[in-house]
């Protein structure tokens, strides 16, 4: 009897027990974008029609065998809002998978369709400060147990670069061009690839090295994207988008 009731009062008081409590409010990150396909599984960030970027430190999407879904929330669900387009061209920042960068584009096939559930996310006016607190979004998982289908949103705090480096072991490089956010009692693990760090309605990060899924006194390591605006700019002067017929139905 008492345990019906406690069920009818959390029914009543809408809590759910088995709830992702990291979930993102549906369809919140409206320039969250699934990479999947041969080579792929990952996350981007739509920052025009034609274009998003990802990290290319683990995603290795390939031109016409990755598809970019857009305006998606839960991956195993129909929900009526997405878009699947297949992936044109993709340009990683040179020397390829150097440990100083971790940067690639990505130009679709077809552009997206913008709408309220499709946007890109603002390429960043300044870069992040120490303190300053984040969110952010992917499909990995945020504990070792977790498996929800669900898109995740953490909240993390920039670490300063001397604080950053100082976890790091000495076989690591570290770069001008990675920043650091996460720290011990502090969400601090989502592990998808490419997972967008948004500050302040600007981008200022893709998920890196998930250090903080390893030991959570560690802050995870991000691309810096304020670093990259004029390599970006650059690559999308180069390719001239024109409309093909690969855009996918499912």
């Amino acid at each position: 009897m008492k345990l019906l009731i406690l069920v009818i009062a959390l029914g009543f008081t809408g809590a759910a027990p088995l709830e992702d409590d990291k979930a993102c409010e549906p369809h919140s990150r409206p320039w969250q974008v699934r990479l999947h396909g041969e080579g792929a599984s990952c996350s981007g960030a739509l920052i025009n029609e034609w274009w998003l970027v990802t990290s290319s430190y683990t995603c290795n999407p390939r031109p016409y065998n990755t598809i970019a879904s857009l305006g998606v929330h839960d991956l195993s669900a129909q929900e009526g809002t997405e878009q699947h387009i297949r992936v044109a061209d993709v340009v990683h920042h040179s020397p390829y998978r150097s440990p100083l960068h971790s940067l690639t584009m990505v130009r679709l096939s077809a552009p997206a369709r913008l709408t309220p559930l499709v946007r890109p996310l603002q390429l960043p006016t300044r870069c992040p400060q120490p303190g300053e607190t984040c969110t952010v979004s992917g499909w990995g998982r945020t504990s070792q147990n977790d498996y929800s289908s669900q898109l995740k949103c953490i909240s993390v705090p920039v670490v300063d670069d001397h604080t950053c480096m100082s976890t790091f072991p000495g076989d690591l490089y570290w770069s001008p061009t990675m920043i650091c956010a996460g720290r011990n009692g502090t969400d601090n693990c989502l592990t998808d690839s490419g997972g967008v760090m948004e500050c302040g309605g600007q981008l200022q990060g893709l998920s890196w090295l998930t250090r903080g899924c390893r030991d959570p006194t560690d802050p995870s390591v991000y691309t810096k994207l304020c670093k990259y605006n004029g390599w970006i700019a650059s690559v999308m002067d180069r390719y001239t988008p024109f409309t093909t017929s690969a855009v996918c139905t499912a």
